[in-house]
């Protein structure tokens, strides 16, 4: 199985790998929200649908082992990849028509479903062509060129859009172009990932394998583990607020003053959370997995759960303040996201603690599931209660549906030094 290591370079295809992943996410989850408040969808709408959109991600664990069972994880990436810019490609060329919101949500449902099974494939091929210690030394890298895709989905595109609407006088034919351009990136970064990703699962490789358990094993196997309805309420109820923020957070940055919002531009937006906002998500996620792994995930729980909802809070003074300088939005933005990312760690840390076991990779994927269930619910109601109560009650509420999560903090298991020291790099890249 040695032979079947990959020859070509990982610093080229773990980096156009995971660019790939991450831009279809960003775009599908974040930037729809800006494309449609800019077109002019309501708020309750915009919640709504575009926290439907998290779906493919909730029921992935469902059609996962396809990706195993038929074909290769490469060949299943490009397919995926290839669909995703033909899908942005029919969101650009809906955004011009008389019913331009069901067409491009159906092209974005599309993209998702791809692009959730981009990610299966494409975390499955990193744990095959590379060998454990080259995914530790590498893991760097894909992280490094996630963050990179987050900053160019929700800056550089975003900045884009912004300079178009006020270049072409146009919302709509700014944002269909800028979709388009966002399609043709697709198809070079699929052009790219096929001739930098090597050929691993041969015909030596498969027939290697261990023979594995059925599905349904392995789904029982996760459902029958200690305290697991516990774990999956914690898991559901962690950013019961912070889901609902990040749907709502955009539209009161460009709300009009008059109905309470902040008035910003669209490449105002973009500069804050795709440059200012990403610097501080990834410093918090780096600090967060440091002091981890210096001292164990008992250590910082608490403390991670707290960084992640009280910055909340300021959105609070923002919206009773209205204030017309720049600068306080882009502190507020800053500091909710580095909390974010810092409070984030311990959040993945124990959904890889939920995941131990035979069945880690499958059971890692239904853990995540949950994940982008307790993001999808509380993102489908955040328009209407934001419309019900205002931008000023609204985020009062965000705070408050942040606390039963910090409560049930006490009522969770888990080793107190989980996590500690080279723990994490080995539950993350060993596979089944």
């Amino acid at each position: 199985m040695e032979d079947s290591k990959p020859r070509k370079n990982p610093w080229i295809w773990v980096a156009t790998l995971y660019l790939t992943e991450g831009i279809p996410y960003v775009l599908i989850i974040t930037v729809s929200v800006i494309m449609y408040k800019r077109l002019g969808v309501d708020n309750s709408d915009i919640g709504l649908y575009t926290s439907f959109l998290y779906l493919p991600w909730v029921i992935k664990p469902l059609w996962s082992p396809m990706v195993d069972l038929f074909s290769t994880k490469r060949r299943w990436f490009l397919g995926m990849q290839l669909l995703m810019a033909t899908a942005f490609m029919g969101v650009g060329l809906a955004l011009p028509t008389s019913q331009f919101f069901i067409l491009s949500l159906a092209c974005f449902w599309i993209a998702a479903f791809a692009s959730a099974t981009n990610d299966i494939a494409s975390d499955g091929y990193y744990l095959i062509a590379l060998k454990e210690d080259e995914q530790s030394f590498f893991i760097g890298l894909r992280s490094t060129f996630y963050r990179v895709a987050m900053i160019t989905g929700q800056g550089l595109i975003v900045i884009v859009a912004g300079y178009l609407e006020q270049t072409m006088g146009s919302n709509e034919s700014a944002w269909s172009l800028t979709m388009v351009l966002v399609g043709s990136l697709m198809f070079v970064l699929t052009l790219s990932n096929f001739f930098a990703t090597p050929e691993v699962e041969t015909k030596a490789y498969k027939e290697g394998l261990p023979q594995r358990l059925s599905f349904a094993e392995i789904f029982a196997s996760f459902f029958r583990k200690k305290k697991i309805g516990v774990a999956l309420a914690f898991v559901l109820l962690y950013r019961l607020g912070e889901s609902q923020l990040v749907k709502m957070a955009s539209p009161f940055l460009l709300d009009e003053r008059e109905v309470g919002g902040l008035g910003l531009t669209t490449s105002e937006i973009g500069w804050i959370y795709g440059t200012l906002g990403i610097i501080a998500l990834s410093i918090g996620g780096i600090i967060g997995g440091i002091v981890i792994s210096r001292q164990g995930l008992g250590r910082w729980m608490l403390p991670m759960i707290l960084a992640l909802n009280v910055p909340n809070a300021f959105y609070v003074f923002l919206a009773y303040w209205q204030p017309e300088s720049l600068i306080f939005p882009a502190i507020v933005v800053v500091i909710e996201q580095l909390g974010y990312g810092f409070g984030f760690a311990a959040f993945m840390v124990y959904l890889i603690y939920i995941a131990e076991g035979a069945s880690k990779t499958s059971h890692y994927a239904i853990a995540t599931g949950f994940m982008a269930l307790g993001m999808m619910l509380p993102g489908m109601i955040s328009g209407f209660m934001q419309e019900w109560l205002g931008y000023r009650d609204f985020f009062i509420w965000v705070v408050i549906t942040a606390v039963p999560g910090i409560l049930m903090v006490k009522y969770v298991d888990f080793p107190r030094d989980f996590g500690k020291k080279k723990e994490i790099p080995q539950k993350l890249h060993k596979t089944d």
